[in-house]
């Protein structure tokens, strides 16, 4: 595994899933989830100022992963780079996806929803998946019927988690950490309400 995507996923239990609707929220931000011990990040690319929230949340949190999300193609591939990401995060994975993030250099958590696209990602050499959208694929259950066949393909699952429901996920034996879009949501960021989503963030650090 990449060294900078092994990091990421080992530095704590959640991952946040952002979406920043507003440039003027991203460092606030930052620094609330730094605040509450959350210093890797996804930064989903749905929102026009995306790109740009990466770059100040790098500027506010000098030492967080920044992960791209949302990447679906190779121009967004050679975006996220652009703008300084540690990482990116796909829904899927093609071919062209995979042979993009070795043109660019930086390495790809790829998704994937079943076995058999599990074991396509390791003859591709990925060594870990994103496994999206998690609850509506099979959950909890689904995640421990792969871990048998499967034991070396480590995972995160992502899509409809919760801070009650985080912990069952990370009792996995292949899961190595999950991504959560519960600790900033939009309710919460359209309020302004850091406070919470620091509180959330602390929450989320002490996860088994």
């Amino acid at each position: 595994m990449h060294p900078v995507l092994k990091e990421a996923l080992e530095r704590s239990p959640v991952i946040p899933v952002l979406v920043i609707p507003e440039i003027s929220m991203a460092a606030p931000l930052a620094e609330a989830l730094a605040s509450g011990g959350l210093t890797v990040f996804e930064i989903t690319l749905r929102t026009e100022c995306a790109l740009d929230a990466m770059v100040a949340m790098k500027k506010a949190v000098p030492h967080a992963l920044i992960g791209a999300g949302t990447v679906t193609n190779t121009r967004r591939m050679s975006d996220a780079k652009e703008y300084g990401a540690d990482f990116v995060v796909s829904p899927g994975s093609t071919c062209e996806l995979w042979a993009a993030s070795e043109v660019n250099q930086i390495p790809v958590l790829p998704g994937f929803s079943t076995a058999s696209e599990a074991m396509r990602l390791m003859e591709l050499g990925s060594p870990c998946g994103k496994f999206f959208p998690a609850e509506a694929s099979g959950g909890v259950e689904y995640l421990k019927s792969l871990s048998g066949p499967l034991p070396q393909f480590s995972i995160c699952p992502t899509g409809g988690i919760k801070a009650d429901t985080a912990s069952n996920y990370l009792a996995c034996p292949n899961v190595v950490c999950v991504g959560g879009s519960w600790i900033a949501p939009a309710d919460l960021l359209a309020a302004g309400d850091y406070s919470e989503i620091e509180e959330r963030a602390r929450h989320a650090t002490s996860l088994v």
